[in-house]
């Protein structure tokens, strides 16, 4: 009985050890995500969690929002950490983000979700500012020792009028402030202008004009998307905003 055992745990040891199935081996890219202004990362998570139960490795970009060119350099620190070529994904600001940091020769696309992309020479509050006709305009405070907030008391029907409230309300005393050094600058590059480009129009936008979205989308030569949603789809529509990124991972190979 002995040496049954014995050979059983010899033969054991000794096979082929199958590998273990690791987040995102199956896919040939890598996605990046990089949130936008008055909130942090957390918001992807139902999105994180989709995609990497679908096998993609997806890393995060935590920006701290103070200038343009820190959360430029925040996001290229990321994508320097990817395995795979990178779809590059951005939200609101941080598209413009997206804009600057997509050139890197690592990223292989961008999708631009509800998001700013800005031209060369150009700034996100140049876009924000765009006169937009029978639209409503996000119901920012004026500016305090160089940073922007939303009104609180009217953060969850302009940011997430989708979301559930107990969710929207702590976001709204949760803000992180938007610098003036990262609404202002001009960008230097746009990478939009030479790798393809994704865009997820959001039709109930109350924060970045659906007419702006369509502009920008339009002069990037986007495959354009149009999803029935809030500014924040990421929270109120998690899964059609995976399938986009996903798509546009696909599209892009």
């Amino acid at each position: 009985m002995k040496n049954m055992i014995l050979g059983v745990l010899i033969a054991m040891a000794t096979a082929s050890p199958v590998p273990a199935q690791t987040r995102g081996d199956a896919k040939p890219v890598s996605i990046v995500l990089v949130h936008g202004a008055f909130v942090d990362a957390s918001g992807w998570k139902s999105v994180y969690d989709i995609l990497t139960d679908d096998g993609y490795e997806v890393l995060v970009v935590q920006n701290p929002t103070i200038t343009l060119e820190s959360d430029v350099e925040a996001t290229r620190q990321v994508i320097a950490r990817a395995t795979k070529p990178v779809v590059l994904v951005g939200h609101s600001y941080g598209g413009a983000v997206i804009s600057e940091a997509g050139s890197d020769p690592k990223v292989r696309n961008l999708a631009y979700i509800a998001a700013f992309a800005p031209d060369v020479g150009e700034s996100v509050f140049e876009l924000a500012t765009r006169p937009t006709p029978g639209e409503a305009s996000p119901p920012l405070l004026p500016p305090a020792d160089g940073f922007i907030l939303v009104d609180p008391a009217k953060f969850s029907t302009s940011f997430a009028q989708d979301v559930d409230i107990s969710i929207t309300g702590f976001m709204a005393m949760a803000q992180v402030p938007w610098g003036l050094g990262a609404v202002q600058p001009k960008l230097t590059r746009a990478a939009w202008k030479d790798k393809p480009v994704h865009y997820m129009l959001t039709t109930q936008d109350r924060m970045v004009a659906p007419s702006t979205q369509r502009f920008m989308a339009t002069r990037a030569k986007a495959t354009l998307v149009e999803l029935s949603s809030s500014h924040a789809a990421m929270l109120s529509h998690p899964k059609e905003v995976a399938a986009f990124i996903e798509k546009a991972a696909v599209e892009g190979n």
